[in-house]
């Protein structure tokens, strides 16, 4: 993505698609992408949420139904945002669901849904991207890691192997595709206020108080604390930066 006139973190003119862009951390990043310039497609399997958050969004910001653990249905998501917005910039690989509980305890089919959500869904949203961002001399892709990628947690076993795994993921895509101009980069949130973490609270308690004490910031992030990090990776400022695993966490990983 060549520099822009206006300056290396400017979006104008840019394309970025968002999975699971209605609400949380995704839709944080879209309001940071779109202030920064770019036309945002949501994308999300909530009808009614994806309508919010366009409303939200405000501008020529679009919105697309799709269900990425499914292969095709990213293959059509990657031909609608083209037809519809005339290419594909910026691919924000942030769609993600947990299962909160001990491991013993997984069935089968839970494991397998959070692997396919939060990992398989990755690589199908990137493979499906990457003949798109080629076509436009090169592009951005940013997928959403964990600070559970680095840490353990009791509930979080499936989530953590399913984030450790898109961080890897990134850095054999950041190496195959730099050739094509596509930079690759991975986003490992700390303790976000969402609708998830909220629940967390409830269902460990004490996480609330242990966080703040451990985070040198003092407290939980919030979804627009992402949206810079994000902006960076989507910009021409980040062109020689790629394969990387970058902390948004207040702190909290640095501190024993």
């Amino acid at each position: 993505m060549a520099q822009t006139s206006s300056g290396p973190f400017d979006l104008s003119g840019k394309i970025a698609c968002v999975t699971g862009g209605n609400g949380g951390i995704g839709l944080g990043i879209a309001h940071g992408l779109r202030e920064a310039g770019a036309r945002v497609v949501v994308v999300g399997r909530n009808a009614e949420k994806n309508a919010a958050a366009v409303e939200a969004l405000g501008g020529d910001s679009l919105s697309l139904v799709v269900d990425v653990a499914d292969p095709n249905a990213c293959a059509r998501m990657v031909r609608d945002i083209e037809e519809r917005a005339g290419g594909l910039d910026i691919l924000i690989a942030n769609a993600g669901i947990n299962r909160r509980k001990r491991p013993e305890t997984y069935t089968v089919e839970e494991w397998r849904q959070v692997i396919a959500v939060n990992l398989d869904a990755v690589f199908y949203c990137a493979h499906a991207a990457h003949p798109a961002l080629r076509r436009r001399g090169g592009g951005k892709i940013v997928t959403i890691g964990s600070m559970l990628s680095l840490f353990g947690l009791p509930l979080a076993t499936a989530y953590g192997a399913s984030k450790g795994g898109v961080v890897q993921l990134s850095k054999g895509l950041a190496a195959a595709w730099a050739a094509d101009g596509i930079q690759v980069n991975c986003i490992l949130p700390g303790w976000i206020e969402t609708d998830l973490t909220r629940q967390g609270k409830i269902d460990m308690p004490g996480l609330d108080e242990r966080v703040r004490a451990r985070t040198p910031a003092g407290r939980w992030g919030v979804p627009a604390d992402l949206a810079g990090t994000a902006v960076f990776l989507s910009s021409a400022a980040s062109d020689f930066v790629t394969g990387t695993a970058i902390p948004v966490d207040g702190g909290y990983s640095v501190q024993g």
